[in-house]
């Protein structure tokens, strides 16, 4: 199974994990001009060697109209040399500072970023992939500031040099298409950051957001190493964080930011092969007689929103000889608490087991197949020498409803036209 690993021990920024990719693919210069005809305005990408502490990698120049955007750590104790040097990468509104780029960035709403997306001459997966991306820092940066999206005007993110970062980004994925992507631990740095709005704590709110349910760690190293951007691209296209699974090997990429560290300053990219993956899971259950079907239905439901991997009743026999309904929710471990929590107020149990066990899963992606009918989403699992597919359902009903054909019609036209 073709696996994608980023090891993010310095943090991760769209340009780092753009250039780490770039040196997994054979032409290089392809992408770069790629890029560059994309016809995103003022924007100019290319790529250059970089060495950091030793290592040869790749750092990733994206300018607009020959500027390059940056960004100021804060070191109050002055015990670094880099107090005046800029972070790796372009960051959201919260960071600006440098105003006489203001142009670059006042007017770039949520919905002016998406329209960018859709007009440049990328695939449909790689729009909906940027869109996503951006979808996740404009509602972090609308928490944070007390707004609702449509009201979120970004200066960094939305300008055209972080809009190239993420479809970069975007189009490198699909180039190499993974059939897994895992990450580590990602590290944030620690201290303070110069802004717009003054100094903020490192994490930036909206990163500290994006990366909630992430495992984060801090404090080793003084300076902002994970920016908005990178941490939306690692949230959305990492399906899980931790070590590095058991995998052969057959390309790395390293991925350098401009900043100088005690430590190599980039994000590495490994490419191989692994076989059929296996996770960590936990299992809650708990024996019920005292509760109705739509009640225990409703539990479910509330549960499945909560994030369960899966929920599932199975009939029992119970104490004084009643018939009961066992309940049993299948999430990730970091999960369970809240689990718990939820499977609480909603059922009328006084106890709940917790069994903690792993379970081998395949690598799940999505395809949109285009019918006769319309489009219609088929889930591809592979691993452990197998591969298989199937129709989403509810594309099926709708089709069939709307057109008034069988199920099977739909479906085997879909699977006939997957290559």
């Amino acid at each position: 199974m073709k696996t994608l690993y980023l090891e993010c021990s310095m943090g991760a920024a769209g340009d780092m994990l753009m250039a780490a990719l770039l040196e997994l693919i054979p032409d290089k210069q392809a992408f770069i001009d790629q890029m560059n005809g994309l016809g995103l305005p003022g924007v100019r990408v290319s790529a250059e060697s970089s060495v950091k502490c030793g290592i040869t990698g790749t750092h990733m120049q994206v300018t607009v109209d020959g500027e390059e955007e940056a960004s100021e750590d804060v070191h109050e104790h002055h015990h670094h040399e880099h107090s005046h040097e800029h972070d790796h990468e372009h960051h959201h509104e919260q960071h600006h500072h440098e105003h006489d780029h203001e142009h670059h960035h006042h007017h770039a709403s949520a919905a002016d970023i998406e329209a960018v997306i859709d007009s440049l001459a990328v695939s449909d997966q790689v729009k909906k992939d940027a869109k996503a991306v951006y979808a996740l820092i404009a509602e972090a940066e609308s928490k944070v500031h007390g707004r609702p999206v449509s009201e979120i005007h970004f200066h960094e993110v939305g300008a055209m040099d972080a809009v190239a970062d993420v479809v970069g980004v975007c189009l490198l994925m699909e180039q190499i298409a993974p059939e897994q992507v895992f990450a580590s631990p990602v590290h944030v740095g620690s201290g303070h950051v110069r802004c717009m709005h003054g100094i903020l704590p490192v994490p930036a709110p909206a990163t500290a957001l994006i990366l909630t349910g992430v495992p984060t760690y801090g404090g080793q190293v003084q300076g902002e190493l994970c920016t908005p951007t990178g941490a939306a691209l690692l949230k959305h296209f990492v399906s899980r964080f931790g070590d590095r699974p058991v995998m052969t090997v057959g390309a790395i990429g390293y991925g350098m930011g401009k900043k100088d560290f005690e430590r190599a300053n980039c994000v590495r990219a490994f490419l191989g092969e692994s076989e059929g993956e296996r996770e960590a899971v936990t299992k809650l259950e708990c024996n019920l007689d005292d509760m109705t079907g739509e009640e225990i239905g409703f539990a479910m439901e509330q549960l499945f929103k909560a994030g369960a991997l899966d929920v599932y009743t199975q009939a029992i026999g119970m104490k004084k000889s009643r018939p009961g309904v066992l309940l049993s929710v299948i999430c990730l471990p970091q999960d369970a608490d809240r689990l718990a929590a939820v499977t609480m107020k909603h059922t009328s149990t006084l106890g709940i087991r917790r069994q903690d066990m792993s379970r081998y899963v395949l690598a799940r992606r999505m395809e949109t197949i285009d019918t006769s009918y319309g489009p219609v989403r088929v889930k591809i699992a592979s691993g452990m020498g197998v591969e298989k597919k199937k129709a989403e359902y509810d594309d099926l009903r709708d089709l069939a409803e709307k057109h008034s054909v069988t199920l099977n019609t739909i479906r085997k036209e879909a699977e006939a036209r997957l290559t």
